[in-house]
């Protein structure tokens, strides 16, 4: 299983809600709380193109974006197979 990275701020809605849906599937993840990390915050806009909004989310080296993206990769029935793909 490939494994997840997701950069968060606290008491954001929707990175609360891409981290729920990653504990329900069982993935193993690493959370990487960076709103007040001035260089965490700027790995994850380099990894992420430019974008600074919360979460950014990252399947092994591939970026999917944020909560939205992920949530539309799974209604497509896209996400499971994106996350069982060699890391």
């Amino acid at each position: 299983m490939s494994h997840v990275t997701i950069y968060t701020k606290p008491y954001c809605p929707y990175c609360m809600r891409a981290l729920d849906l990653l504990e329900k599937k069982g993935v193993a993840f690493t959370e990487i709380e960076a709103a007040f990390d001035p260089e965490k915050r700027q790995e994850m806009m380099q990894r992420a193109g430019g974008r600074a909004t919360f979460p950014q989310i990252f399947v092994g080296d591939r970026h999917i974006g944020g909560c939205d993206e992920m949530m539309a990769l799974e209604r497509a029935g896209e996400l499971d197979p994106l996350l069982q793909a060699a890391a």
